[in-house]
């Protein structure tokens, strides 16, 4: 009996039932996420913005997935739905007043997808 006890502590002092980074999740695996490309067509007139519009659906179904599995809350999965939503629009409105979205504004909106991602991934 002491040995049970012994052995679950030292398993929950080690860390071992900790549970890794969910990468069962498309939007999870980031490097892939960065190199993902997109078509152009429709109200979608760059390359970069393509990039960003398929990361942010990507990410959507993520977070509907995780709130079906029940690893989100409501709440949680719809104030990040509507961040995504909001960087979507932002580069949407970039684009409409520029004609293109720069590399520099590519990556402030895929890192602001990452830090989106953060819940959904843990």
């Amino acid at each position: 009996m002491n040995y049970t006890a012994f052995i679950v502590l030292a398993l929950v002092a080690t860390g071992v039932g900790a549970q890794p980074p969910r990468q069962d999740y498309p939007g999870c695996n980031l490097a892939e996420q960065h190199r993902v490309t997109g078509e152009i067509g429709g109200s979608i007139i760059d390359a970069r913005q393509a990039h960003i519009s398929v990361r942010a659906n990507i990410l959507q179904a993520d977070i509907g997935t995780a709130r079906k599995a029940r690893r989100l809350t409501e709440s949680q999965s719809d104030r990040l739905w509507r961040r995504v939503d909001g960087v979507r629009k932002a580069a949407d409105g970039y684009v409409h007043r520029q004609d293109f979205l720069s590399a520099a504004e590519r990556a402030s909106y895929d890192r602001e997808l990452d830090r989106i991602a953060r819940p959904v991934c843990r």
